[in-house]
């Protein structure tokens, strides 16, 4: 077999299982920060007796299978959200280094990937609690910075950019938040869109903010047809936006300035 590609398989798989192992501390995130609980110190734990649980069912995914999904001790069944998380982190880490090329682009990968554990924090958080912890977008305005300071993307976007992506986002819903007195957004989405703004750029963003909107209107209706309840997280929809544009955000922004002939328009200013 060719060394260059087993070199490149070993690369892969690595980032694979680190991403898995980081989703498993993501589900401590997930769970303890809402109940401001610390998340080293306290040792994981069943949460229907409160034995502590071994190290050695404590490794990602594969304890899960091997204990059939409950508790060793009491037999009470653990949720494969668990599992779930730390396959979904893994398998995103995993996306984002096949399609930037983690050779290629190392640091802007390596900070692409810490910005999406966040986001997995962010959705799942939010779906249970209908909350935003502000040090988790705290984390994701501070790894924005360091894109825009470190970045070794090629197709890098201007300080400006990312100033304005700050403000693109965050302004519109915040005047809905102060409009609606919080009972159509929070101040937990507002801080949201102006991080992921800085990471992204104003032209990500705003393809963020309309992929949230769309799937966040389909989403509150279904909700509201099957349980009655139109009070809905909206996080993870942002968080949802925040993804996809983070991979087609620029394709997607360039394809629909050219169909509206926004593209031409600003061609003819200069």
């Amino acid at each position: 077999m060719d060394h260059t590609l087993i070199y490149y398989i070993v690369i892969y798989a690595f980032i694979f299982i680190f991403g898995v192992c980081v989703g498993s501390f993501l589900n401590v995130c997930i769970y303890r920060l809402p109940k401001n609980e610390g998340l080293i110190k306290k040792n994981s734990h069943c949460m229907t007796c409160g034995e502590e649980i071994k190290r050695r069912d404590l490794i990602p995914i594969i304890s899960w299978c091997i204990l059939k999904g409950k508790c060793r001790a009491c037999g009470a069944k653990i949720s494969p959200r668990y599992t779930v998380v730390e396959a979904l982190n893994g398998v995103l880490w995993l996306v984002t280094a096949l399609y930037f090329d983690i050779v290629l682009y190392p640091v802007y990968i390596v900070l692409s990937c810490l910005m999406i554990s966040a986001l997995v924090v962010v959705f799942f958080m939010d779906w249970d609690t209908q909350l935003i912890n502000t040090w988790v977008v705290v984390f994701i305005a501070v790894v924005a910075i360091l894109r825009i300071i470190f970045c070794d993307f090629p197709e890098d976007l201007p300080v400006s950019s990312h100033i304005i992506g700050l403000f693109a986002a965050s302004v519109p819903l915040m005047l809905v938040t102060l409009i609606s007195h919080e009972r159509a957004m929070g101040w937990g989405d507002v801080i949201l869109m102006a991080a992921g703004g800085l990471y992204l750029g104003v032209k990500g963003i705003l393809v963020a903010l309309a992929i949230a909107l769309i799937t966040g209107s389909i989403g509150g209706l279904l909700q509201k047809h099957f349980s009655g309840n139109s009070k809905f997280a909206f996080g993870p929809y942002l968080s949802l936006g925040i993804l996809i544009a983070l991979f087609f955000g620029t394709a997607i922004g360039d394809w629909y300035m050219d169909f509206t002939g926004i593209n031409n328009l600003l061609k003819d200013t200069y």
